[in-house]
């Protein structure tokens, strides 16, 4: 093992055959952990969002949070439903862009995808930045380590989602479940104190700043609806449940509603009666448990577990970012290397793609929360409103049992996320929301940019129209002077090229296929008599999801056959018009050269196709 290998396996562990897919499952109580921290997190900020805007008209007005919150838990309620009823519809997963592309059409699909990859790093920078301001909050000497500690918590979370998807459900249960003790134990003694010790009357005198202007009052509501974020992430990942996934999937996400309605509600109330104000170096979650808690252990224990809940909310994005990101890389809308599976049967790539993007973003904002919160929430209720209207015309074409009143649930589904989509848009456009609203259409142009090249590359590499070659049998020499090994990812115009001139100097030639799990082997193997019949092709399995050492073994025990003789090993190649274009593409063959020559292989040719 190269020097790489055993620091990956040290801290990802060592590789899982494909065979064990099905055991890396979730159960009920892990996937609340993993698809859900997002969502519970949210009730460590929601409330000071909404009393920051509703404190510039002064402390007159601050009572507003309650039933601010209460028509919040009522959305929140509305779009439960809703996802129910797009988990019972799509039993195998139905995300936002999979309910929006077949029902809607392939823009708003992509519209959906864009939102929500967008939404899913800004919930990794926010839920990193956040949990650091609560340690802060608790030890103000490590102010000035900010960016370094939130890079840090990203490079750990990603360690810990490339170890695979039941160890990380596993390792975030332990803190997500002490997260909510403690904030129902800090609701159930505050409300105890409420009635049986003094506790602030009145609000402190604060200046007004702006009128109370219905304006303000939508501007609250939109910042309180950050309570709402990672909803939908239970109905974008019903696959990562046990059997049967989607029941489950449905009572999971019923339970995590309530959850989080009641501790949401329940801060807000007992920020309410405690009449607390939010403070520029606390934040009020810390400020209610000072007042609770005292200065003791219970109030360090709220502290750690919020800082951990609010680390571990961003483990929602790394569950859904790489598997939204894998469809779109099915469709030929983002990078190919996004579709594979790692080591630990998770999509890798996607997540070290999404730890790179937030770390870049923790560092031009400098990990200040308020300055990433206004573009947060404009993504996802983007998305909300059009899986909920692509739910409605999916009840209307199938008119199954009982499908007027689920087309009742996600219509009010839709027409209420819609309307709170234009009011965050409105109400946060000048601070911040301009920024995601313009990013979407670039992220949707992006995507019909790579699609537009994988369609060019198809259409360059493809051999419809190539006339049946129908090439003699080739007998076996009895001297073999100069065999040849073939590598074949696909049958295209390049393998046919590279074909012909292993043909030209080879008495001895092998074709070698990988199958990695994707490989139609009958359709490959019809393509391949019509147009190569003379030259085998050899199918290897890779269990472990390996292209590259199975065509590396396979070549050092072909040369272990042929002694004495050099055996070339031949290479197809495709060379794109611009060098940025390469990374769209698996770099196989680089790879694949290097092994062999670890290998000590001899001869190793490439042969080019020009696109």
């Amino acid at each position: 093992m190269s020097f790489y290998s055993k620091i990956k396996r040290q801290l990802i562990g060592s590789s899982l055959p494909t065979s064990s897919h099905s055991t890396e499952r979730l159960s009920n109580a892990a996937a609340l952990a993993v698809l859900s921290s997002d969502a519970l997190s949210s009730v460590a900020y929601a409330t000071e969002e909404i009393l920051t805007v509703l404190v510039l008209t002064g402390s007159s007005t601050l009572g507003l949070s309650l039933p601010i919150a209460l028509a919040i838990s009522l959305l929140l309620a509305i779009v439960t439903l809703s996802y129910r009823q797009t988990i019972r519809a799509y039993p195998t997963g139905g995300g936002a862009y999979t309910v929006a592309s077949e029902n809607l059409g392939l823009f708003p699909g992509l519209v959906a995808a864009a939102s929500l990859l967008i939404d899913y790093v800004l919930t990794v920078t926010v839920s990193v930045a956040a949990g650091i301001a609560a340690l802060i909050s608790a030890f103000p000497l490590l102010q000035g380590f900010t960016v370094e500690l939130c890079v840090i918590s990203i490079f750990l979370l990603m360690l810990a989602n490339l170890r695979g998807l039941r160890e990380s459900g596993n390792l975030f249960m332990a803190p997500t479940y002490a997260f909510i003790i403690c904030i129902f134990i800090l609701l159930i003694l505050g409300i105890y104190h409420q009635f049986t010790t003094l506790i602030p009357q009145t609000y402190p005198v604060i200046p007004v700043k702006e009128p109370l202007s219905l304006f303000l009052i939508l501007r609250a509501f939109a910042a309180g609806c950050t309570a709402m974020t990672g909803v939908e992430a239970i109905s974008n990942g019903v696959m990562a449940f046990k059997q049967p996934e989607w029941k489950n999937a449905r009572m999971t996400m019923l339970y995590m509603s309530v959850i989080l309605g009641t501790m949401f509600l329940g801060i807000t109330y007992l920020v309410h009666v405690y009449h607390v104000v939010p403070e520029s170096n606390q934040t009020v979650v810390s400020l209610l448990g000072r007042q609770i808690f005292g200065g003791g252990i219970l109030y360090y224990f709220l502290q750690f577990t919020t800082l951990l809940i609010l680390l571990l909310a961003a483990n929602t994005s790394y569950a859904d970012f790489p598997r939204l990101a894998s469809l779109l890389a099915r469709d030929s809308f983002l990078p190919r290397q996004l579709l594979l599976l790692g080591d630990r049967l998770v999509y890798s790539n996607g997540i070290i793609l999404l730890s790179v993007l937030a770390a870049i973003l923790i560092i031009i904002f400098q990990g200040e929360v308020s300055a990433i919160i206004p573009l947060y929430a404009v993504g996802v209720f983007t998305s909300f409103t059009l899986s909920q209207a692509g739910m409605v015309r999916h009840w209307f074409k199938e008119q199954t049992s009982g499908w007027g009143t689920s087309a009742i649930i996600n219509g009010m589904g839709a027409i209420a996320t819609f309307i709170v989509s234009v009011v965050i848009i409105v109400t946060k456009f000048q601070a911040g929301a301009w920024v995601v609203v313009l990013a979407i259409p670039l992220v949707v142009s992006l995507f019909l940019l790579i699609r537009r090249h994988y369609q060019y590359v198809a259409n360059r590499l493809s051999i419809e129209g190539i006339q049946i070659r129908n090439y003699p049998t080739r007998l076996k020499a009895e001297t073999i002077t100069h065999p040849a090994v073939i590598l074949v990812g696909q049958l295209h115009k390049g393998t046919v090229k590279a074909l012909d001139y292993a043909r030209s100097m080879a008495d001895e030639i092998v074709a070698v296929h990988v199958d990695i799990g994707f490989t139609d082997r009958e359709q490959l193997q019809q393509q391949w008599q019509q147009l190569e019949s003379d030259i085998p092709l050899v199918i290897l399995d890779s269990p472990y999801r390996s292209i590259v050492t199975p065509l590396a073994e396979f070549v050092s025990e072909y040369e272990t056959q042929h002694p004495n003789v050099f055996t070339t090993v031949v290479i197809p190649v495709f060379i794109t018009r611009h060098w940025w274009e390469d990374l769209l593409h698996n770099q196989t063959s680089l790879f694949l050269r290097r092994a062999l020559r670890n290998k000590h292989s001899s001869v190793v040719t490439s042969v080019r196709y020009y696109l």
